[in-house]
């Protein structure tokens, strides 16, 4: 178990687990937190945990007057595991949110062990349509996306560049089936051939991109976070892909891939809500102060993590600290009114964001550091699709 009590008072740090807190609001702020924090993709979880930390340093350790206390949990990147560890935190820790979440079969499975249970669940990443449609929740917010909508504007991107043909590569698992659906969703050209690949033990593609450059498809689009990304970029230049037919990716070039990728992804192109480049006084600060604490560009994850706070916060301060008045709280949060890295922006019926949708490409800056920058705005306040399956 990974247990960081967080709480800073007059501006200085003090990470402790299990203080109790003196003085009139003696009961902190307790905030679940589940990434993954060891395996693999624990590079990805080490964003997030840093993001929810300079947080809560940069709110000064208080929500609502009151201390804030925040617990990790490691899901060891399985769903059976992320379900227990959740379920801790509501039944034994009694946390009164639970944030995090990667992975979308791990956010599936253990959904219900928190909404309707008395804590409130923000998702910091994962956005299964399951949860923006149908099994909404007054209890669930999410400070990221619904899964498809990053690679429907992807899809549009490939529109306007006149892209008359793709092969599509996607592991098989439920983000990887929603990323599939979110590009056919919007793409108008023809699709030659898909492939949804193991999910998480594949990294050998090489079967696959034969077949993709058998196709004879204009570009190859791809959906592979993580250690899975940075193999299948390597095994595309291998393949002899590389120059000859354009990728287009969603989730696989990011800030944790790129020092690996280096001159690999240098060019290429994705989708994203967030850019470390967005021109806004909030995500400067964060950008600037994150890469100062851990000596690394912010990755979207950590973004989403950090907002992830900041909405908490919100609900808290509405209420005065009033922990038990949780329709105040469920209403300042649907308000959005929160000092994001993204800007403005709202949420829908879902409490999934309406927000934009940039087309960002991979670059090297002067002094040798490998980023991304904003090329375009694709989509403004664009909602998801599943939003009208939700009957909040």
């Amino acid at each position: 178990m990974f247990k960081k009590s967080l709480a800073l008072a007059a501006g200085a740090a003090m990470l402790a687990g299990g203080v109790a807190h003196a003085g009139s609001h003696s009961e902190p702020v307790k905030i679940g937190f589940v990434t993954t924090l060891t395996v693999g993709p624990a590079v990805i979880g080490r964003d997030m945990k840093d993001a929810v930390e300079l947080a809560v340093e940069h709110i000064g350790g208080k929500m609502g007057g009151k201390d804030v206390e925040v617990i990790f949990e490691d899901d060891g990147f399985k769903p059976e595991i992320g379900k227990q560890k959740t379920e801790k935190l509501v039944v034994s820790d009694k946390v009164d949110f639970v944030g995090g979440y990667i992975w979308s079969n791990v956010l599936l499975a253990s959904y219900t062990s928190v909404v309707g249970k008395g804590p409130f669940l923000i998702s910091s990443n994962a956005g299964p349509s399951q949860i923006a449609g149908k099994l909404c929740h007054p209890d669930f917010f999410s400070t990221s996306w619904q899964n498809d909508q990053t690679p429907m504007a992807m899809g549009e991107v490939l529109n306007q560049r006149g892209v008359k043909s793709v092969y599509i590569m996607a592991p098989n698992y439920a983000a990887g089936k929603n990323m599939v659906a979110g590009v056919e969703r919007t793409y108008k050209g023809e699709i030659v051939g898909k492939d949804l690949t193991k999910w998480p033990g594949q990294l050998d593609f090489s079967a696959e991109l034969a077949k993709a450059r058998a196709s004879g498809a204009e570009a190859v689009f791809a959906f592979y976070p993580g250690k899975a990304g940075v193999q299948f970029f390597k095994q595309y230049e291998q393949a002899g892909l590389k120059g000859k037919t354009p990728l287009y990716t969603v989730f696989t070039v990011d800030a944790i891939s790129l020092p690996l990728l280096g001159d690999l992804a240098v060019g290429s192109l994705a989708t994203q809500f967030w850019n470390p480049d967005l021109d806004n006084e909030v995500n400067k600060k964060f950008v600037a102060d994150y890469k100062a604490k851990t000596g690394r560009f912010p990755s979207f994850y950590a973004a989403q993590s950090y907002d992830t706070i900041m909405l908490i916060k919100s609900a808290v301060d509405a209420v005065n600290g009033d922990l038990s008045d949780k329709d105040g709280m469920r209403a300042a949060m649907k308000k959005a009114d929160f000092p994001s890295v993204r800007g403005k922006f709202s949420y829908g019926n879902n409490h999934m964001p309406i927000q934009n949708f940039y087309l960002r490409e991979a670059y090297k800056t002067d002094a040798g550091e490998y980023t991304v920058k904003t090329v375009q705005t694709v989509f403004e306040n664009h909602q998801d699709t599943y939003a009208s399956e939700c009957k909040m």
